[in-house]
């Protein structure tokens, strides 16, 4: 079967050879009705341009890299899912490199420039030298970091510790909880670190010190085994913060386990508003994370972006998901419920004497 070429193509839509190798590299100066005229061409001829010869070429390759940590985890995944979706509809395509540890990002770095990508999106928890050292090594290739602290000399899109730790911690406090436990991420997180200061600032403010602190992985395993620790303290905890709902969920396993109701006796906050949150027993309070705002966000800077020198550090906003693992302290579980339903035998009562 013969191969489609660019000609073939350019004949189908009507236009010069040129003009075709205008629309396939992105190049200005091409009316939109023409460049359309040429995809569908494309789309009808089947053809795919060769990235490989593009890049021997020369020409531009219309391809970002991402390096992520593991994409087993949520907010990893969600945020790689956006980046990918977002590119393909940009017309450029995402090289992925997962890395367990921030040390191997150098060679990731050097991996995906050596592919010639146009941009990089890192997705790894980094100190500031290590971000600094990263942005440096791209050279002229943009750099957006999205879990690096905002002292960082980088371009940055993060998300507001500060707010998701002070919506958490305000909303047990509101709630007239007192007795307050502190479940943390790993402490090589600097999102893990920024959450963990947020929720001891503001209830050092309200003269309210943490009954317990404790770190987890990330992991529902590692919830579930510190959700043990907390709860065998010879006095139970009014309210856990918890820095992510996987971890939330095992704290809520504990919970089951101990015999101890949610939220009855314990009010349980998460971070991040998983898609499962709203399915868990009981469905969870949480702050949500818009992590596919944060992928599509990331891919339109990065394809955008022209001669941009000064870092430039983004942040977006975070909300509070109210849901039932949260109630006022002192108030048994169902204790409204039970009132609202003897209010409404009363009126049947009195409906019924009527009679």
């Amino acid at each position: 079967m013969k191969a489609i070429t660019l000609y073939d193509v350019a004949r189908l839509a009507g236009v010069s050879y040129q003009t075709v190798s205008r629309v396939i590299n992105d190049a200005a100066h091409v009316s939109a009705r023409t460049r359309e005229k040429v995809q569908q061409a494309m789309a009808e001829l089947h053809y795919v341009p060769n990235r490989g010869a593009q890049q021997l070429a020369g020409k531009r390759t219309r391809t970002l890299g991402l390096i992520t940590t593991d994409l087993a985890l949520h907010a990893p995944s969600q945020i790689a899912s956006a980046v990918k979706s977002r590119a393909g509809e940009r017309g450029a395509s995402v090289l992925i490199s997962m890395v367990e540890h921030p040390q191997q990002c150098l060679a990731a770095v050097q991996e995906l420039l050596a592919q010639r990508v146009e941009g990089l999106l890192v997705n790894v928890p980094l100190e500031d030298k290590q971000a600094e050292d990263l942005q440096a090594q791209a050279g002229s290739v943009p750099v957006l970091f999205l879990d690096v602290s905002p002292t960082a000399r980088v371009h940055s899109l993060v998300f507001d510790a500060q707010q998701g730790a002070t919506l958490g911690a305000q909303h047990l406090l509101a709630l007239g909880h007192q007795r307050i436990a502190l479940l943390g991420g790993p402490q090589s997180s600097v999102s893990a670190r920024a959450r963990l200061a947020g929720w001891l600032s503001v209830l050092s403010a309200a003269g309210v010190e943490p009954c317990a602190v404790a770190q987890g992985d990330w992991s529902a395993a590692s919830g579930y085994e510190k959700g043990h620790q907390l709860l065998a303290a010879a006095t139970l905890p009014q309210a856990i913060l918890v820095a992510n709902d996987q971890m939330a969920l095992g704290v809520m396993r504990a919970c089951a386990e101990k015999g101890v109701a949610v939220p009855g006796q314990l009010s349980v906050v998460g971070f991040d508003d998983t898609a499962d949150s709203a399915w868990f027993t009981p469905p969870l309070t949480t702050v949500r994370q818009a992590f596919r705002e944060a992928g599509l966000r990331s891919v339109e800077w990065l394809l955008v972006r022209q001669g941009q020198t000064e870092p430039a550090q983004m942040q977006i906003p975070v909300m509070l998901v109210e849901r039932h693992s949260t109630a006022r302290h002192g108030v048994p579980q169902g204790s409204e419920e039970l009132a609202q339903q003897l209010k409404s035998l009363a009126i049947l009562a009195e409906q019924l004497a009527r009679r």
